[in-house]
């Protein structure tokens, strides 16, 4: 029978989107994601096995998806801590012009890269808490059934979360409007373009004059052992890697990434080299992000060993 035998009901599957965005939020991993969500699906059939009825199956879920995810972040902290280099999610990736899988609707443009990079200094409850409140718009009530806590410490957890990391980025708000979404896709056109082709004065003239280069390579890819910042150095850099590319048969097809323009690379047999995220701000290009860890990119298909170090 629908939502009590083997299978979820379709009404359950409604909230995988939302699900895995949570999930997604609280680990930056699309594969360990997945496993989280999956898990709470296959808890929500155990319980029903086992005579237990759910009211609300939405809440069961998003209790278990939140719980796990804290549990995961518990054990990951000291990964983390050991980490190689910049850390930087593993990147969820939608082909340019195409509204994506379901899976992937809820990210919207609330889970950017700076974003979950700013959660890292955060405890895994606070994770939770201020992910409930800010990004997906719980009440405190909700939260406070989700999570385990009282009201009271929820809005506590909440207002100390918030100053934590208020100091580093501005918290997500509204989704751009399209207008704005669709000045983005064309900056990241030219920008890609121009990088590229080789065109120093055009780059100049998109990048921020406060512009950063930050590379997740995890120890296992190259990337830059001194970040290049501001518009001459990172200008430089990016011509430098785009010629090397060009040399080597990559090949640079747009993206978004992570709810932001970016771009996907892949060498010459169409596997994945690297993943960029922009950041714009004001008609400019803010930051750039690129992840080369090939740990973090086997979830888009075969992985180019171009940038792998040796022995990894």
């Amino acid at each position: 029978m629908p939502g009590s035998a083997d299978e979820p009901s379709a009404a359950d599957t409604d909230h995988r989107p939302l699900l895995f965005s949570i999930a997604y939020g609280m680990t930056g991993s699309v594969g360990d994601a997945e496993d989280i969500v999956q898990d709470a699906f296959v808890g929500l059939t155990r319980a029903r096995h086992a005579g237990t009825a759910i009211a609300d199956p939405k809440a069961y879920l998003t209790t278990a998806v939140t719980r796990l995810g804290i549990n995961y972040l518990g054990s990951a902290r000291v990964r983390r801590e050991r980490y190689v280099g910049d850390w930087l999610p593993e990147p969820v990736v939608l082909p340019a012009g195409e509204p994506g899988p379901a899976e992937h609707a809820e990210l919207a443009d609330s889970l950017s890269m700076a974003f979950l990079v700013l959660l890292e200094a955060l405890s895994p409850t606070e994770r939770a808490v201020f992910m409930l409140r800010e990004v997906f718009g719980y009440g405190y009530p909700d939260i406070a059934g989700i999570t385990g806590k009282t009201q009271a410490n929820c809005r506590q957890i909440f207002a100390r979360a918030r100053q934590r990391i208020a100091a580093g980025a501005q918290v997500p708000g509204c989704e751009p409007s399209a207008a704005r979404r669709a000045e983005g896709a064309e900056l990241a056109r030219r920008f890609f373009e121009a990088a590229a082709g080789g065109d120093m004065e055009a780059l100049l003239g998109m990048l921020a004059p406060d512009v950063t280069v930050r590379g997740d390579g995890g120890g296992k890819a190259l990337v830059a052992r001194r970040p290049p910042a501001g518009r001459e150095q990172v200008t430089r850099h990016l011509i430098g890697l785009f010629r090397r590319g060009r040399m080597l048969g990559v090949s640079v097809r747009l993206a978004w990434v992570n709810g932001q323009p970016g771009a996907v690379a892949h060498d010459a047999e169409g596997r994945v080299v690297a993943v960029f995220a922009l950041d714009i701000t004001a008609g400019l290009v803010q930051a750039i992000r690129a992840v080369v860890n090939p740990d973090k990119l086997g979830h888009l298909g075969p992985v180019s060993d171009l940038a792998r170090l040796p022995g990894h």
